[in-house]
């Protein structure tokens, strides 16, 4: 599996355009022996087709498909440019990431960087540097943005007899993410939980959190804590602030009466309400989330998947409707993302055969999925 090294990187590089800073990229991956001279052409007219810029400072030059035969060996050369690079567009790069790969295997280290780099703050950390391990560590993801919560987060109707079988499972599943360590899992079980309201409640830590965490845990059973029902817990381990957008998400709901949506949403819901980048709620008059909008599912027939050409080309398609336009991997356990962002519609990992899942909301919505179907239907720009 391709992994970030920081022999990978190169400090302090300084170019004036976007050619020499390619073109030198390209030198490093011939000199590792990863690639054959000739594959910078391949990178340079790359570029000419689609800017390789995904934003947040960030740029990912690599060579197109007719070039891929020059790759002796998938890997990776990344460039650190403190005082930027322009990149046209008015776009400014501090790093560029130069892959080589002979076939996909660079899809999982590509949404592994997306995913990190889609986060607030990526492109100050980047630009202010100074050591490698600065670089690795926004790359790699140690030097957290972004608060963790996916399905191994979330456990629904848990048989629960009482609030401290509701908190040891709620620590449990932080602690088997990796986000926390056994001390958190006392301290949580130890406090008194905060009562949100209508069977809902809070608890948080801080106590041996290596990275900061959401969980979310239900009960069908009828249980109460000093005299309330309990219906759901919510429980953050943390050790930055990179918490607190959902944390302000909870916080709207509660004023707003809806706990009932946290409380009957699936994971997916879930997952999808506290890890978009807006507060979006739709509440039928039993609390439960509705699935406003049209929807489409259409299979990626690219042969190397979704890689930054295609990629491209489905957001520019994507960005020419006013409709809000959410996609999902269906092949994986990704939650619903920004169709008209590069970095997030990479981060889904999409390899060839994997069906996505459209959802347009606004007056063009029906529009936009008939027009996504059809440039998936042509290639995206690869035939």
């Amino acid at each position: 599996m391709l992994t970030l090294k920081e022999s990978d990187i190169t400090l302090n590089q300084a170019f004036d355009n976007k050619t020499k800073a390619i073109e030198s990229i390209a030198q490093q991956l011939n000199s590792s022996e990863l690639v054959a001279s000739g594959y910078v052409q391949g990178m340079l007219q790359r570029e000419q087709q689609n800017s390789t810029y995904l934003g947040n400072g960030i740029a990912i030059p690599h060579g197109t498909t007719d070039t891929r035969d020059l790759v002796n060996k998938t890997g990776v050369a990344i460039h650190h440019y403190p005082k930027g690079v322009e990149w046209g567009d008015g776009n400014t790069v501090y790093v560029a990431i130069g892959i080589a790969a002979k076939s996909d295997e660079h899809l999982s280290i590509l949404k592994q960087l997306t995913k990190v780099l889609a986060a607030e703050g990526v492109e100050s950390k980047l630009k202010s540097a100074k050591t490698k391990q600065d670089i690795l560590a926004v790359l790699t993801g140690k030097a957290q943005l972004e608060f963790d919560f996916d399905a191994s987060l979330i456990q629904t109707l848990f048989p629960a007899s009482d609030m401290l079988q509701m908190c040891a499972v709620a620590g449990g599943l932080l602690k088997n993410s990796g986000n926390a360590g056994a001390e958190f899992v006392a301290d949580i079980i130890t406090k008194s939980p905060t009562s949100l309201g209508k069977g809902l409640w809070l608890a948080s830590s801080n106590s041996s959190v290596s990275r900061t965490g959401m969980s979310v845990v239900t009960t069908a059973n009828d249980c109460q804590y000093e005299g309330q029902p309990v219906k759901g817990l919510i429980a953050f381990a943390a050790c930055n602030d990179s918490h607190l957008p959902a944390l302000n998400k909870l916080t709207t709901l509660i004023a707003q009466g809806k706990q009932s949506v946290l409380l009957d949403s699936t994971p997916e819901q879930l997952i999808s309400l506290f890890k978009s980048e807006q507060l979006q709620v739709d509440v039928n008059p039993s609390g439960q989330v509705n699935s406003a909008g049209n929807t489409a599912v259409f299979a990626i027939k690219n042969a190397h998947g979704l890689h930054a050409r295609p990629g491209a080309m489905l957001v520019a398609e994507a960005k020419k409707f006013e409709s809000d336009i959410r996609v999902s991997n269906l092949d994986s356990e990704s939650s619903p993302v920004n169709a008209k962002s590069l970095m997030k519609v990479i981060a889904l990992g999409v390899k060839h055969g994997h069906k996505l899942q459209f959802s347009a909301t606004g007056s063009d919505a029906e529009q936009a999925l008939v027009a996504i179907g059809k440039a998936i239907e042509s290639g995206l720009g690869e035939g």
